[in-house]
């Protein structure tokens, strides 16, 4: 007898595919080769750089003036200037670099001949100008009540030295229209950086300044008066406030000749007094009158 005929079975395996993994450990391994590339090279720009390039480095990027359209970081409690060009650095390129543009090898040294490497003028000025800008604005963070004249209280270095002007505001000024008597709140001012402009080797300009009168209008004060009642006003306080007189090298007043913004004189800003911080004479060489 036949045996019957058995099916035949196929089986069929299907073999799944692997996992795809991804490619998140190469970004991952991208990024930390950038980081410690980034890291290396800081490194070797700091050895690389002296410690007045170090300074002038931290200076080009602080934001030491704004432009006038805007508070920027909050005014002189927060390092912002009144200046119409914008953001700058405080600190000019050559002092940045720790030089006068000329090579070191040209520089003075004690003796009074080149070949030198000590600290040059403008670097040592600009060291202490840092300095000075610093307690200024210490001093008058130390009082809360002041906050809200941030923006009428500018301190900037300029070539001269370091400035901290009083500058008028569209519905806050710093003087009574038209008149030498100061508000409270400028004698305030006034009053608190009074010891730290004692403490400091500075000899102190103040200059007056006002706005141009405006085509029609009558002035019914004389600028040049104005500008100057006011500069001795902001004498008088700092003086009475410990500052002795041998502190002050002048009081004048510039009238409208001098405008923050030349392409409109007439805006508020421009009416200011400005205290200047000069430069300290740089010591005369032993053998000078030789």
């Amino acid at each position: 007898m036949d045996k019957p005929l058995q099916p035949i079975i196929i089986k069929k395996v299907k073999k799944a595919a692997h996992a795809h993994h991804g490619g998140a450990w190469k970004i991952a391994y991208a990024d930390f080769v950038t980081a410690m590339m980034a890291f290396f090279l800081l490194m070797w720009l700091i050895s690389m750089t002296t410690q007045e390039q170090k300074v002038g480095l931290a200076e080009y990027f602080a934001p030491a003036a704004v432009s006038p359209s805007t508070s920027g970081a909050g005014g002189v409690l927060m390092g912002t200037a009144l200046d119409k060009s914008g953001n700058r650095p405080s600190v000019p390129r050559d002092a940045a670099r720790g030089t006068t543009g000329l090579d070191d090898k040209a520089l003075p040294n004690s003796s009074g001949r080149p070949g030198g490497r000590e600290v040059s003028r403008p670097a040592a000025d600009a060291q202490a100008n840092h300095s000075a800008i610093a307690s200024l604005r210490q001093a008058l963070q130390k009082l809360p009540e002041i906050a809200e004249l941030s923006r009428n209280i500018v301190i900037e270095e300029t070539k001269e030295g370091v400035d901290v002007s009083l500058v008028d505001e569209d519905g806050r000024s710093m003087f009574a229209e038209g008149s030498v008597r100061p508000y409270d709140r400028t004698r305030l001012v006034l009053e608190a950086i009074a010891p730290t402009l004692r403490r400091l080797p500075n000899r102190l300009r103040v200059t007056g300044h006002t706005a141009a009168a405006r085509p029609g209008s009558v002035g019914a004060v004389d600028p040049w008066s104005l500008t100057a009642g006011r500069a001795l006003a902001v004498r008088e306080i700092l003086s009475g406030a410990g500052l002795p007189n041998d502190s002050f090298f002048s009081v004048v007043g510039r009238g409208d000749a001098e405008p923050v913004f030349p392409d409109n004189p007439y805006l508020a800003p421009n009416r200011r007094v400005t205290i200047t911080l000069l430069n300290t004479d740089p010591p005369l060489p032993p053998n000078v009158f030789r």
